[in-house]
């Protein structure tokens, strides 16, 4: 493969065809159905999916079947099948749907309003994930350009993602046939250390979300009266969520919930570390003065890749600071979110945590954790030697470094499903949320030399798989 002229092919499709559908697809309020229930009558999602389409019939492929494949009262998808030069599949996947919009975002940005500022494109959704199924097209279109030989190609782009991927099973199911046994799986939906290297993720945790509510009272009493009679409900969930976690570390108590930590994960965790440096926190937007819970890079990745950790994402009960008035609260409720390591089951983890919360109650209060959704984590296979040289030296070629790996401490449902369903299958997950892109939240951003440079990398990879040994 000629590199330069890969470079030159992608850079003129993102800045000339990419760019101006992902600032349209941006505005596109698209939210998965976890946050949007009505989605199929707002139709926010058929929008996206039709601009997605569109686009597609337009590239011309030699080989390329497009259809968006729908089954009854699930969200639709995107499927794709290229042509390729063997009989070898390779399946390459994103997603369309949309986190919500979040508060806290600049004056002059907004969730829905596309804005290119320098090398960043801000937006809901551009780096998570819209931006996958114009790269994986652009990296084919790209082969096709140098009549470089590839595998056939499956392109799966779902649209529940953020909700826990719910949908996606039944879909592999009826396409499976279809699909085949992919020798290769490549998910452009993970992060990146920095914008200088290119990034494959070796794991991803799981995920337990869930309600926990305390109600001690019938309604609310007036606090001169009731405060040192009745609990407060509050409290009564504090000290629940001390039986999970130590307040103080942050650490979670119940062994259940943690595994072994593999050496060759902490051997690359401290070789990372050797890259970014203090990088691994200072990406955060802390306040002034504000630290991280350690100063040590490499205990930070375990912490945020390999170790269980707690996260309260929501709360009822508690009124506005304006509305709150001199009451004892008869109800307090939170959201759950426990980012769970690889290879604890969720399942048992979602029943365990029931078990914590729910037994014994304090004051015999009623007291009820409600799951919502959950899903497993996922601990790449060994990669082989062919992958490991394509990765290094595409890295080398379009970024200028060796590449580097690394753990994430989010999920991606779809990954551990397919490495149940295609156990000799090598992966390559990577992405473009660096330092600061803040997906899912406030000034989401899409760092768009990156976005060119992954492509290419993918580009090389799919050319040298055809030509592996």
């Amino acid at each position: 493969m000629d590199t330069a002229k890969t470079q030159l092919f992608v850079s003129k499709m993102w800045q000339q065809s990419i760019l101006p559908e992902l600032k349209e697809y941006i505005r596109i309020p698209n939210k998965s159905p976890l946050y949007d229930p009505q989605w199929q009558e707002n139709g926010h999602m058929e929008r996206a999916v039709a601009l997605v389409d569109n686009w597609c019939r337009r590239q011309s492929i030699p080989g390329m079947k497009f259809e968006v494949v729908r089954l009854e009262g699930r969200t639709p998808l995107l499927f794709i099948d290229i042509a390729g030069d063997s009989q070898d599949c390779v399946l390459l996947y994103g997603h369309l749907d949309k986190q919500p919009e979040m508060t806290g975002w600049r004056e002059d940005l907004g969730p829905w309003l596309p804005v290119v500022e320098e090398d960043r494109l801000y937006g809901r959704g551009g780096a998570d994930d819209g931006y996958a199924v114009f790269s994986a097209l652009t990296a084919i279109k790209a082969l096709k350009d140098q009549r470089q030989p590839h595998a056939r190609c499956i392109v799966i782009v779902e649209s529940c993602e953020e909700s826990g991927s719910y949908d996606l099973p039944f879909y592999i199911e009826s396409l499976q046939e279809r699909i085949g046994t992919p020798s290769l799986v490549i998910c452009l939906d993970s992060g990146c250390g920095n914008y200088d290297q290119l990034w494959c993720t070796t794991s991803l945790r799981g995920l337990v979300v869930g309600d926990l509510s305390v109600q001690l009272l019938k309604e609310g009493v007036h606090s001169g009266d009731g405060s040192g009679v009745a609990a407060s409900s509050f409290r009564v969930l504090r000290q629940l969520l001390s039986r999970l976690e130590d307040e103080k570390t942050g650490e979670i108590l119940v062994r259940d919930f943690h595994v072994e930590i593999p050496e060759e994960t902490v051997r690359q965790a401290n070789a990372t570390a050797e890259i970014l440096g203090e990088e691994v926190f200072s990406k955060f937007p802390f306040l002034p003065g504000v630290q991280p819970v350690t100063k040590e890079p490499a205990e930070l990745i375990l912490n945020r890749t390999w170790r269980p950790a707690l996260a309260i994402t929501g709360a009822a009960g508690l009124p506005s600071l304006t509305d709150a008035g001199n009451v004892l609260r008869p109800m307090t409720a939170a959201r759950i979110s426990l980012r769970i390591p690889p290879g604890c089951d969720p399942q048992n983890a979602s029943e365990r945590l029931k078990r914590l919360f729910e037994s014994e109650p304090p004051y015999n209060a009623r007291v009820e954790f409600k799951l919502g959704q959950y899903a497993a984590g996922w601990s790449a296979p060994k990669l082989s030697p062919w992958l490991i040289r394509a990765m290094e030296d595409s890295s080398r070629a379009f970024f200028g470094k060796s590449p580097a790996f690394m753990g994430e401490g989010g999920s991606i449902p779809f990954m551990d499903m397919l490495g149940r369903k295609y156990p000799d299958a090598q992966f390559l997950i990577t992405g473009v949320l660096g330092p600061n892109s803040n997906a899912h939240g406030p000034n989401e951003f899409l760092h768009l030399p990156t976005g060119e440079k992954v492509t290419s990398c993918i580009a090389y990879v799919l050319a040298e798989h055809f030509r592996r040994k």
